[in-house]
């Protein structure tokens, strides 16, 4: 090291010394000077700010002052116009007779701590002393992910957030049944009417955080009751099976213990979501009879009956219309049928022998 760098050194370390010795003094020891009575010591009422936003540390000074300094444990940020802090953060607003103030931008939590303007006078040192509390917006920062699970299981959710003050955690459902005042939310056994989304919220006195998480909840197919067809002979004829299942079902369709399939003998499957139709273009006389549904996931499956039967369409030999009747106005029948006049006048010609 140069001779100039040794220079440097040793005043640095002398200014420092002098600064801890003279103005820097640990609590409860008084600092006198001689033929002096005891020093000044001042502390400032607790300084809070938000995370992110800027703080002034402002300290009196006055005429007599000789050195002034601010410091934090124990580091020196500025000494008069010198800075020593290498934070770019940092800076000097205000010195003069009257002030000495600083400005430290966007605090941090490592801001947060007790902060010395020491003052040195021709006669006694002085010191003012003040707290930066920092106080941190909530942050969820460990949150269960979104959960696929099976109907019946037990099922833990957590949410753990940062914060100062440190904020209280909840969690409700999106459907109003659940709630929590804890870090875990535990369902136990649940139903398939207990999925959907779940919402962790931490709060304290700077603001709110929340964030979601999504529940699946898987279950075997269940069939909707059945319901039997009529279908006229070379007509169209659908039978509709539908199921409802997390994850939606597979179909299959049989006729007594024949499986069917699509595009064969006439037959046509559409599967849409929870509902299949078994489509009959032109019903047959073979096609009439018994069909099975049978939906299946991954969980087990379900199934249902189905008839399709036969509609005989009318002819013009059975619409044979009912006999009219005149009636008076009396609501009284005023005349004869015409089947009855009909027999009277085939029988007359025996009735005129007489």
């Amino acid at each position: 090291m140069s001779v100039r760098g040794h220079f440097v050194a040793f005043f640095k370390c002398t200014v420092i010394l002098s600064l801890r010795m003279l103005l820097i003094v640990p609590a409860g020891l008084p600092v006198r000077s001689q033929g002096d009575s005891q020093s000044d010591n001042e502390v400032m009422d607790n300084i809070t700010v938000r995370q992110g936003e800027d703080v002034y540390l402002r300290c009196k000074q006055g005429d007599v002052v000789t050195h002034t300094a601010w410091l934090n444990r124990s580091s020196i940020l500025y000494a008069g116009e010198d800075k020593w802090s290498v934070d770019q953060r940092v800076s000097l607003v205000t010195l003069n007779q009257e002030e000495f103030t600083i400005k430290i931008e966007k605090v941090e939590m490592t801001d947060e701590g007790q902060y010395v303007c020491a003052v040195q006078t021709s006669s006694r040192p002085r010191t003012t002393s003040v707290h930066i509390l920092v106080q941190v917006p909530p942050k969820i920062i460990n949150l269960s992910r979104d959960r696929t699970v099976n109907e019946g299981s037990n099922v833990t959710l957590m949410c753990q957030a940062s914060g100062k003050p440190e904020p209280s955690i909840s969690w409700k459902s999106s459907l109003g049944d659940l709630a929590s005042d804890d870090e875990y939310l535990e369902i136990l056994s649940i139903s398939r009417h207990r999925a959907g989304t779940y919402k962790c919220t931490a709060v304290n006195d700077i603001d709110t955080d929340d964030q979601t998480v999504d529940i699946t909840v898987n279950y075997a197919p269940t069939v909707s009751e059945g319901r039997d067809v009529g279908v006229t002979l070379g007509q169209r004829g659908v039978l509709e099976c539908e199921a409802d299942a997390v994850p939606e079902a597979d179909f299959e369709w049989y006729k007594d213990d024949r499986r069917i399939f699509s595009g064969i003998d006439g037959v046509e499957i559409l599967n849409t979501g929870s509902l299949s139709k078994l489509m009959f273009h032109n019903v047959s006389d073979g096609d009439y009879g018994n069909y099975t549904c049978i939906a299946i996931n991954s969980i087990g499956s379900s199934n249902m009956s189905f008839l399709l039967f036969v509609v005989i369409e009318p002819t013009s030999a059975t619409l044979m219309q009912e006999p009219r009747t005149v009636q008076d106005g009396n609501g009284g029948p005023s005349g004869i049928n015409s089947h009855c006049w009909l027999l009277f006048i085939a029988l007359l010609p025996f009735l005129l022998q007489f």
